[in-house]
């Protein structure tokens, strides 16, 4: 396992951090858990600016990036390159390879549902769009509902039997966990691999991002030892103040959100402290201030010529009354 390419330490770029987590995107958060397991060096750099982008979480380390677009993700990319393999013992495991599909298809799909079309828009909006003007955050946020239902095939025909399906599919998946993984620590081979980073990804966030009034949320509930596990390793690999592995982030210091006290499992968002902006947030947010000054004086000055114009046909007809043809 290297520390990097060219000896330099692993940046992970990844989007904010909130709800009291290293990073509150449901993608990203497996990729922070994975090079945590791994007890690698890496820094965290958060990246407000392109909210849709789907190359983040990505890693880079000087001309070294993997991308989570690419090559079957930011981990896969990680074990292809050599850089860390968490998974050597247990990939060729029937039952390992099922388990991690049954992870990163079903449960994956439960989350996005949740948290695009399900639940209410608060969650979505502070991890994604809250340093963003409310127009542009709100037609990404459309966007990106449009996108989700296309990606989960959902229609006005088939939206109750799909919504019936998915949720079906995480109690199973739920289930089957649960039943893998008994009392012991990890779910294979008493080691951690991407199979418990992905699914401790998941966990978390579906018990700090989503609302209480959640579904996926309470099924999760229902399984008191992958709750146990989820606290546990939370708070071995993400609470602990090490070091080595600590995140830093050259544009968000909220970073510091995630080493805290034993977790309640509440999803009551976090007091964010006031940072500086960087300059490219700063010439961002300009940009988008003169694009609605503009397109509000261009709305002003159509309503001023809409009125005059109905003034003038008023006059008109008042003249017309009053004129005699002889």
């Amino acid at each position: 396992m290297d520390e990097g390419m060219d000896g330099e330490t692993l940046t992970l770029v990844t989007r904010r951090a909130c709800f009291g987590l290293p990073t509150a995107c449901p993608t990203c958060l497996p990729v922070f858990v994975y090079l945590r397991f791994a007890k690698l060096p890496f820094n965290v750099e958060y990246n407000l600016i392109y909210p849709d982008s789907d190359q983040i979480p990505y890693v880079e380390s000087g001309t070294y990036v993997a991308y989570n677009n690419e090559n079957g993700g930011v981990i896969q990319k990680l074990k292809d390159d050599k850089i860390v393999d968490l998974d050597s013992e247990v990939r060729g495991i029937p039952e390992w390879i099922s388990t991690k599909a049954m992870v990163d298809s079903w449960l994956a799909e439960a989350v996005i549902y949740e948290l695009w079309i399900a639940c209410d828009s608060i969650s979505a909006n502070k991890i994604y769009y809250s340093d963003l003007p409310w127009p542009i955050g709100k037609c990404l946020y459309l966007k990106q509902i449009h996108s989700v239902k296309q990606l989960l095939g959902i229609t006005k025909e088939n939206a109750d039997r799909r919504e019936e399906e998915i949720y079906k599919k995480a109690t199973t998946a739920y289930s089957a966990l649960s039943t893998r993984l008994g009392e012991q620590s990890f779910l294979f081979e008493n080691r951690t691999t991407s199979l418990d980073a992905a699914f401790l990804g998941h966990a978390l966030f579906t018990l700090h991002a989503l609302p209480e009034t959640s579904v996926l949320r309470s099924k999760l509930l229902e399984h008191s030892n992958l709750v146990r596990y989820t606290e546990d390793l939370k708070l071995e690999f993400l609470d602990a103040d090490t070091s080595s592995s600590a995140p830093k982030s050259q544009s968000d210091p909220s970073a510091s959100a995630a080493r805290r006290g034993p977790s309640d499992w509440r999803s009551t968002p976090k007091s964010k402290p006031k940072r500086e902006k960087t300059e490219e947030e700063k010439k961002f947010k300009r940009r988008a201030k003169y694009f609605l000054v503009t397109q509000l004086v261009a709305v002003l000055v159509f309503l001023s010529l809409l009125g005059g114009s109905n003034d003038t046909e008023v006059e008109l007809e008042d003249d017309d009354d009053g004129f005699s043809y002889e």
